[in-house]
């Protein structure tokens, strides 16, 4: 007997991530993510997968991540955080028949995602230091250091989920196995980007950002490094305009490949080939018109990896909300569709041995690992960590499209009973962003849509401009014009809905997340249509925002389209806050304290408001909650995030609209 989703069942979760590939493409190691109640935390360990035997689990956690096989398949390399919080990851090193982990690196500050030499005997990786500690600090020096006051020269003095980086800067290191020594390899005010080895182990590859004032321009060109030499310094490879992501080299060593843009473009990222001896750069994912991902929270896709002895280069896209794996030829032409239908959503990317490894999300699935052979052939279910809800079957999304009043052709979905009938109470939620995108596949963020619809709602998801997925114009459609550019692709789809007799429109409320909740703000400060609202992480004031997110610099110049000291009248059109005493409808804010994204100023000065004119409001703020929290918080937090929605929006939704000011 099946049943519909709850959001308890957050708790009971166990979803695989970050697949790999052994060299010869007959085991796959992976992390199996789950959830610690008791420890109020998630829980990862390393699992493997082996021909047609059951996945067995290989260490007990509670933080063991990235996975990376040794050249000869022989061992496995991981990093492992304490699970008491009492210190930072470490990399360990596990033989791949099985035993207890040795640990390979104590750094003060930790250790970082680590990359096997081609010869097996050295590892890189970037990890933080800090210039200024002392060796041999004791306890109390490092509380003193750690408490002195921040002084900022530069605008990237802070980053959410880490907080004020005061002097620490992460730089590549590399471990030498056979000597047991692991040194820094770059130094510097500035970071470095997780290495990659050269075919021939001799140089490495990163991205950073050294110049002086790339805080204001934000690029991130390639850097080439002599890993041969203790004394060499970092060489810029290709454009100094560009913003790369992950780097990888080609097979003949003549070129890298990373994920980014050149020019300071705010459109797609590419798939870019760059020449290491000069020459030009080359989107080798042009061709599709859909912007590459390699991967982050709430974002999914993976680094590019190179199959077919390098010939080939897999990587992910997203195309109408779905992150999908394609394929093209190192040197260009054709790319092809590999893996990824309606509804499926690719994230982290293994190859080896003509094989790729992926984690599929389905609309049935949250997520396991799947294999594909990349000469042909159906893909491969490897795992079935889903057993344990197999009783739960998703109300589905249902895909529409709609025709708003210029002609723009919005995409979205509907959840809905299937049996229901007649006009119901409607949530309109809005994605984040603005550049992500919803998609069909189950979605355990989310919870809410699911709990809301067994209890008589409908639910509309839609993908307004700025929405990744539907080509680079639909993608910057809106820069420079929050809120009027695609207010209109989520206002008039809801008329449609009400037309149709599936919405009530005495009961429709919005919500949504960080652009969701700028969205969510500017949509009551102009339009009472909504009996409820929930902001969760949002921007409500651009000039405010522009000047306190760790991502200010990179709104006001791409997403603003200008800053408040030149272009006021331009951000107070897209501002919330400039028009908030037009508001009327109960609002619930949601927001992590430690959120530097989205700073928590925002939710506050919005609070505020409300407040002081009488509407309807409610604050509630999570102790040390990153912007991401929603994704990666603290389980208790993310229950409570997805409680607090439905239950919000079921009371105020079935109010007098008329009615005053005061809560009850």
């Amino acid at each position: 007997m099946t049943r519909r989703p709850r959001i308890d069942d957050l708790h009971g979760l166990a979803v695989p991530e970050q697949p790999a590939l052994s060299p010869a493409g007959d085991r796959l190691a992976y992390v199996l993510r789950t959830s610690d109640t008791r420890a109020d935390r998630d829980h990862r360990s390393l699992w493997r997968v082996s021909g047609e035997e059951p996945p067995r689990r290989l260490t007990t956690g509670p933080a063991d991540t990235s996975p990376v096989w040794s050249p000869d398949g022989t061992r496995l390399v991981f990093l492992r955080a304490p699970g008491d919080a009492a210190g930072p990851p470490q990399l360990w090193l596990l033989r791949a028949d099985g035993g207890e982990p040795g640990q390979l690196t104590r750094l003060p500050l930790g250790a970082g995602a680590p990359v096997w030499s081609p010869d097996g005997t050295r590892l890189a990786f970037s990890a933080p230091v800090d210039p200024t500690a002392v060796e041999g600090e004791d306890d109390a020096a490092r509380r003193r250091r750690e408490a002195a006051p921040v002084v900022a020269e530069r605008l990237d003095y802070q980053a959410d989920g880490t907080g004020l980086l005061r002097s620490v800067r992460r730089h590549v290191h590399v471990l030498d196995l056979v000597e047991g020594r692991c040194r820094q390899a770059t130094g510097g005010d500035w970071h470095a980007g997780t290495p990659a080895w050269s075919p021939d182990g001799t140089r490495l590859a990163f991205a950073a950002a050294p110049g002086p004032d790339t805080d204001l321009t934000l690029r991130v060109p390639l850097h080439v490094l002599d890993a041969t030499d203790e004394k060499a310094s970092p060489r810029r490879v290709g454009p100094a305009d560009l913003c790369a992501g992950p780097v990888a080299w080609t097979g003949d060593g003549r070129a890298l490949l990373t994920v980014g843009t050149v020019g300071g473009s705010p459109g797609h990222a590419g798939l870019l080939r760059v020449p290491t001896a000069g020459g030009d750069v080359v989107d080798l994912a042009a061709p599709l018109d859909r912007n590459v991902m390699p991967g982050g929270t709430g974002y999914p896709g993976a680094a590019p990896r190179l199959t077919d002895d390098g010939r080939t280069v897999l990587f992910c896209a997203r195309d109408r909300g779905c992150t999908r794996l394609y394929a093209v030829d190192v040197t260009g032409g054709p790319v092809r569709h590999v893996l990824g239908g309606t509804g499926e959503v690719v994230s982290g990317l293994s190859a080896a041995a003509g094989t790729a490894a992926v984690v599929l999300a389905t609309p049935t699935s949250y997520g396991e690992i799947v294999t594909v052979d990349l000469a042909g052939g159906a893909p491969r279910v490897r795992t079935g960590h889903g057993a344990s809800l197999a009783d739960v079957r998703p109300y589905p999304r249902v895909e529409r499209e709609f025709t708003v009043s210029d002609g723009t052709r919005v995409s979205g979905w509907l959840i809905r009973d299937p049996d229901a009938r007649g006009p119901q109470p409607l949530l309109l939620d809005i994605h984040g962003g603005p550049h992500n995108a919803w998609n069909a596949a189950a979605d355990e963020t989310h919870l809410y849509h699911q709990e809301l619809v067994a209890r008589g709602w409908s639910v509309l998801l839609l993908n307004p401009r700025g929405s990744d997925g539907y080509g680079e114009r639909f993608y910057t459609a809106a820069l420079g014009a929050w809120g009027s550019a695609d207010a209109r692709d989520l206002l008039e789809p809801l008329d449609d809905l009400v037309a149709e007799g599936v919405a009530d429109p005495r009961r429709l409320a919005v919500a949504g997340y960080s652009y969701g909740g700028y969205l969510t703000c500017y949509l009551t400060s102009r339009d009472n249509r909504f009996a409820a609202a929930v902001a969760g992480g949002p921007v409500t004031d651009p000039v405010s925002m522009a000047g306190s997110s760790d991502d200010g610099q990179s709104l006001a110049l791409h997403e603003f389209g200008g800053h408040s000291w030149r272009d006021h009248d331009r951000l107070a059109a897209m501002s919330p806050l400039a028009q908030v005493n037009h508001v009327r409808t109960p609002t619930l804010i949601l927001h992590g304290t430690a959120d530097l994204r989205c700073p928590l100023g925002q939710a506050q000065q919005w609070f505020t408001a409300l407040r002081r004119m009488g509407v309807p409001s409610r604050l509630v703020l999570y102790p040390d909650a990153s912007h991401t929290f929603i994704v990666d918080g603290r389980p208790s937090h993310r229950r409570d995030f997805n409680r607090r929605i439905v239950d919000w929006v079921e009371h105020h939704a079935h109010r007098d609209r008329s009615a005053t000011t005061k809560e009850d």
